[in-house]
Order: C-alpha cells, then structure tokens, then sequence
C-alpha cells in the first residue's frame, strides 16, 4: 500500500477508481480506533465508476504517528494527503471522528469540498453518563477490556457477536497512546457554533439506535446548515458495517442529486 510521510507519521493510503471522468474523487475518513477497511463496501462500489481515496489515520490501521493534539491536525494530515494526490475538490465523507474531521476541514478550506457526508456525526461532543462512567474507568481496566466496553455498545443489538468480536480486535490493535489521546481530541471538540457557515451541500445520515453519539445531538447540528438533508436509519453507531449497502445507496442518491 502507498505511504505519505507527514509531520513524522506514515500515513498509509488507498488510490482506486478511474481518473478521467467528471466527478471529483470521494474521500473517505473513518472513525476513532477503526481503520480504512471500515469503507470496504463503499470502495468496491464507487471506485467502478469514479476516483476513491481512503486512508489509515495516524496511528491508526497501518499509519504509524502519535503525539497529534486536536480533531483540526488531523484534518491538517487529510488535506496533506489531498495535496500530495493533486485533489483540488473532492466529495469528502466522514464517519464519527472522521465527520469531526470532516467538518473541521470544510471550515478550513470550504474551496477543496464539493459536497460532504456524515455519518453518525455531531458538532459539539456531550457524553451520555455511561460513556462518562467507562471513560473514567479507562485507566483502571485493562486495555483490551476498555476497547471491548468501548465497540460492544457502539452496535445495535442483534448484530453477529463474530463479527463485533473481529472489530474489537481490529482497534486493540489501535495504540492505547492513540486512543486516550484522541478521545481528549474529540472531547474539546466543539464547531457547533460555527456550522452554519458550512455552505457545502451536506448529507447527514446517523443511526437510530446510536448511543455513542445519539441521533438527538445530531439534530440540533443539523438545524445549523446551510444545506444539510438528514436519514435516520435503522442501525448503531457502526452504520459503515452494519448496515453498509443502505449507507452506499443513500450516498449514491446523495450524489446523483436524487432525493426520495
């Protein structure tokens, strides 16, 4: 896989899709401890007809890097990417973290997103008692019990207990250096205030049964938009993986211009 070095990480990447036709690439950012392959559905779809990128965030999947601070330094190392690939605009898609990240960077450079998608997203974090309680507990649990707490409760009920397992051991594998760090990322992060200067046409999608972040945090960022249309759809926090063709279509029509 391609690697960028940027600011002493390697940020390992995926190019797919062709190149000459019309619409501008899409960009996929995912969420805290999760990786690229989050968006394996969606790049096996859209990469037949366009320009796909996604990426491991540092210290992530299979980026080395650590020390980063703030949700806006990691939107620094997705614009790095976008500069190195020579993406002038592109439709950028977020989920959880990766929609902070997101937000964070059309409020940056609102000239490099043409349209953008979130997917279980919210401008001001606000954390339910329980997350406060297992955040507190982070330090007196072993690591690997955290993380498990952590994606357990990020599903609806009824999904595969295999494949919540696979997902657990994916982001264990996430440094606990990393992790920590970046949940005091998403904790100070905070564009609620100012999201109503997001002019991009915006798509909104959050799963119903979301306890991470819950779909009424949501809402009230999307009464700020400019142009936000929003889908709830019947799923948990890990809409990418648990319901991932409903995800791809509502997309699909996003971009298309079709809205049912």
């Amino acid at each position: 896989m391609p690697q960028l070095e940027v600011d002493g990480a390697a940020l390992t990447y995926d190019d797919e899709g062709p190149r000459d036709g019309g619409d501008v690439p899409l960009v996929l950012v995912h969420g805290w401890t999760a990786n690229r392959h989050r968006w394996d559905h969606q790049l096996a779809h859209f990469a037949e007809r366009r320009r796909v990128v996604r990426l491991d965030l540092r210290g992530h999947g299979e980026s080395s890097g650590t020390g980063v601070r703030t949700i806006d330094e990691l939107a620094r190392d997705v614009l790095a990417l976008l500069d190195h690939l020579k993406i002038e605009r592109c439709v950028l898609v977020g989920h959880s973290m990766g929609s902070m990240i997101a937000q964070s960077l059309a409020l940056a450079h609102p000239d490099r997103v043409e349209r953008m998608v979130l997917v279980n997203s919210i401008g001001r974090m606000a954390y339910s008692r329980g997350r406060g309680l297992l955040m507190a507990a982070s330090t007196r649990v072993p690591y690997k019990l955290f993380v498990a707490a952590n994606i357990q409760r990020a599903f609806a009920p009824g999904h595969p207990r295999e494949e919540i397992r696979a997902y657990i051991r994916a982001s264990a594998a996430t440094p606990r250096e990393v992790v920590m760090t970046l949940y005091g990322a998403m904790r100070a992060f905070d564009v609620l205030d100012r999201v109503g200067e997001i002019r991009t046409p915006t798509l909104m999608i959050h799963g119903y049964h979301d306890v991470q972040l819950p779909v009424g945090q949501m809402l009230r960022m999307a009464k700020a938009y400019q142009d936000a249309e929003v889908r709830i759809i019947d799923a948990g926090h890990e809409l990418p993986v648990e319901r991932p063709a409903e995800l791809t279509a509502a997309i699909d029509r996003f971009l298309t211009g079709a809205r049912n």
